[in-house]
């Protein structure tokens, strides 16, 4: 009882912090029940609002996961939800300002939770955390929130992050100290570290699979701690290291394989960040038939709430070919569609619409590099293609 009165406190003492946010402290959006469906699907998978979570998100999938432990100890998927909107580049957030989602391992507590946000509800993922730090990262306010707008932040939209909040709420009232906040580049799988072996990012990436394999192995929220500049991962069960270590020399002979195979090393390079393909169904409805932005009208705007940068969307991530330097392949460079068919602009593929861009000129410059000058927000794909591969 102590414990619980303890734990309400301080979220009283998280939500008179958060006041500051210019929202009014009069509003109840925070103690918005968890909705009847996910009760039903909680009941159905023998969970309860009250056990702890977790939580992982992909950006390059852009999907969020909710986590639930049970009464054995271990976690099991509760529900996947779809991110509206993320920022920047695949790869960690370096310093303030440079629109990058953080990338690693982080700790929500009661008094991260901001029931007062100027977009809905939000919680605050502790960035920087001890790993970044030590890597001499800066930035400040990295928040998972509502709408469907993103300068580092994962943007959920207010119906998904209304949800996500109350789960958290229940959590943390049944005595959750703080629950583990994953975030990945992309799902580890043997395909994705195939394609992005020559990625600088990927012995950062690698290092991030070692507490990935922990989490999938043992169903445990890994313990953190960070070596040499470097996350190390441990449990109450030895024996789970052995299976990560056998996982991890599995996966390793499978991207060999992969690799033998042809699968040839890529980048990603996106003008903006991205979102889910069910939040482009949406925008490319009304997308304009001559191709460009993404539309955001007033019916995009009252599902979704406020857009960043629509524009940045519409032509999807450029892929570029790598050679083995890892400098771009000019004659393979290609434009990566958001479908695995690419129909004509507006129209919806195996996966969803596709809004194509004229045939690969961004790939094309960042072979080809021309003087020109990009900088700040505004910055163009090209200026963005070039400095990421250090022209």
């Amino acid at each position: 009882m102590m414990k619980r009165i303890a734990l309400a406190a301080s979220l009283m003492l998280a939500l008179a912090a958060c006041q500051a946010d210019g929202v009014s402290t009069s509003s109840t959006k925070h103690l918005a029940p968890i909705p009847a469906a996910t009760m039903s699907l909680m009941a159905s998978k023998g969970m309860s609002q009250n056990d702890p979570i977790l939580m992982r998100s992909f950006k390059k999938e852009s999907e969020i996961e909710v986590w639930k432990r049970g009464r054995d100890g271990k976690y099991a998927l509760l529900k996947t939800y779809p991110m509206c909107r993320w920022s920047g580049q695949l790869g960690p957030k370096v310093r303030e300002g440079d629109r990058q989602a953080p990338e690693g391992f982080y700790t929500v507590t009661p008094a991260a939770m901001n029931p007062n946000s100027q977009l809905y509800l939000s919680f605050n993922l502790g960035y920087p955390n001890e790993f970044d730090r030590a890597h001499g990262r800066t930035g400040s306010h990295l928040m998972v929130h509502g709408s469907c707008s993103s300068r580092g932040c994962f943007a959920m939209t207010d119906e998904a992050i209304s949800e996500v909040y109350a789960l958290g709420r229940e959590a943390f009232a049944a005595g959750q100290r703080g629950f583990q906040f994953q975030s990945y580049p992309f799902r580890m799988t043997a395909e994705n570290l195939a394609k992005h072996r020559l990625d600088p990012n990927i012995a950062f990436w690698k290092n991030l699979k070692d507490g990935s394999d922990y989490f999938e192995i043992a169903k445990e929220e890994p313990r953190i701690s960070v070596v040499n500049r470097q996350y190390a991962f441990g449990g109450s069960d030895a024996s789970v290291a052995t299976a990560v270590a056998q996982k991890r020399q599995r996966d390793e002979q499978e991207v060999a394989e992969l690799v033998a195979k042809g699968v040839q090393p890529i980048k990603l390079v996106y003008d903006d960040g991205g979102q889910h393909q069910s939040f482009r169904q949406v925008l490319a409805d009304n997308a304009p038939s001559d191709g460009g932005s993404l539309a955001v009208d007033a019916s995009a705007r009252n599902r979704l709430g406020d857009v960043s940068r629509p524009e940045a969307l519409a032509a999807g991530p450029q892929e570029i070919v790598l050679a083995a330097n890892g400098k771009p392949k000019q004659e393979t460079s290609s434009t990566l569609a958001y479908a695995s068919q690419k129909p004509s602009n507006g129209q919806v593929g195996a996966r969803g619409p596709v809004l194509q861009a004229a045939p690969s000129p961004a790939a094309s410059a960042a072979v080809e590099p021309t003087a020109q000058a990009a900088s700040g927000e505004g910055r163009s794909v090209l200026g963005r293609m070039l400095s990421l591969f250090g022209g």
